[in-house]
């Protein structure tokens, strides 16, 4: 992240850019029955950006090979799951950052967290959890893609349906019923309505565990087959 500050640079502005043209040119058009539009928007502009930002994994992953990199990293004495976990990891700590980043805009455009420090220190949680098991999905695309061009590709297919027919951005009551069955039930919107539920207020009990339970199985599923990947490779 020092050697290449502009990918840090560049990983902020975008979602500070959905920030103010969701705030300001979409969201007088918008309507959330009982709740400020702002305070709706913010958590599913936390998991949009968490979303976006863990591609960089794999495309980051893909370069590294390219580049021969990874073959330094194998004639090393160190486990093969090293270099993904310290990539995941990384990514991870750059999530926070951006993430942190992000409440600073929220608080400036009028987002309000109306539960208490607690439960927002829970819903960050939640997010870097997330984060970090899609940090293992663009890890495994980005080693079996082996280009970085490639890797971003293939991964947008993946994030544009999760993010966009979610309930980030609109209630899901406004989406057609045949888009609200798959909305409903998919884990972005799990995570966005768990940390409504943290940050603006409402039932945690359903929606928070369900959470965890979607980025441990991620978790589950796609670091072994990174490892795998990452072998293969060797």
């Amino acid at each position: 992240m020092r050697r290449v500050p502009q990918v840090l640079v560049f990983s902020t502005i975008q979602p500070v850019l959905f920030v103010l043209m969701f705030r300001y040119a979409f969201g007088g058009a918008i309507r959330v029955p009982g709740v400020r539009y702002v305070d709706f928007l913010m958590p599913g502009i936390f998991a949009q950006t968490i979303a976006f930002g863990s591609i960089q994994t794999g495309a980051g992953l893909a370069e590294d090979l390219g580049k021969g990199l990874i073959e330094r990293f194998r004639s090393l004495p160190m486990a093969r799951s090293a270099v993904l976990a310290g990539r995941t990891v990384a990514d991870l700590v750059r999530n926070l950052f951006v993430v942190s980043l992000m409440l600073g805009v929220g608080f400036a455009v009028g987002f309000r967290v109306h539960t208490n420090v607690l439960a927002l220190l829970a819903a960050l949680a939640l997010l870097l959890l997330f984060a970090f098991a899609l940090s293992w999905v663009f890890a495994f695309v980005g080693l079996a893609m082996g280009n970085a061009e490639a890797a971003q590709a293939a991964a947008f297919p993946v994030m544009a349906p999760l993010v966009f027919a979610s309930s980030a951005f609109v209630p899901l009551e406004s989406q057609p019923g045949w888009l609200q069955t798959f909305s409903a039930r998919q884990p972005l919107t799990i995570l966005v309505e768990a940390v409504r539920a943290l940050v603006i207020g409402g039932p945690t009990l359903t929606p928070v565990p369900q959470s965890v339970v979607w980025s441990l199985a991620i978790v589950a599923v796609f670091a072994p087959l990174a490892v795998r990947s990452y072998r293969r490779t060797a």
